[in-house]
């Protein structure tokens, strides 16, 4: 069964999400959090993290990205920045604009802060749904 790590507030989430190797634990307890099972051969098996940043199947030498299959797919972008996004979104009462976001987070493009959002509209309105 899936145990929520998440912080109750945002000094918890600055203890909690320090770096990008705390954010990849996270994701990693996230996606198996009864152990890695290989998208290769579909085995409970041990995995283990790659110098490129990808988990290596023991059993069937399959490599698969941690953020492969999730919202953080094909990012150039860090982790953290991402949870960082993440928290501040959900933590906004009265929603987020693309505007504000762009100016808050110091974003460059606001094709890249659209694209973000949607992406975490998507995946809040799945969670929703799943629910």
């Amino acid at each position: 069964m899936k145990t929520e790590k998440y912080p109750k507030n945002f000094q918890e989430f600055l203890e909690q999400f320090k770096d990008e190797d705390a954010c990849r634990k996270y994701l990693y307890e996230m996606r198996w959090p009864d152990g890695f099972v290989c998208l290769g051969c579909k085995m409970k098996t041990v995995g283990w993290l790659t110098s490129r940043n990808t988990i290596h199947c023991s059993k069937c030498d399959f490599q698969t990205s941690l953020i492969a299959g999730t919202i953080f797919q094909d990012t150039k972008k860090p982790l953290l920045l991402w949870f960082h996004v993440i928290w501040w979104v959900v933590a906004q009462k009265t929603g987020v604009s693309a505007c504000n976001m762009k100016d808050f987070m110091g974003f460059g493009s606001y094709e890249t802060v659209w694209t973000w959002l949607h992406k975490l509209r998507r995946a809040t309105v799945i969670e929703l749904v799943e629910i």
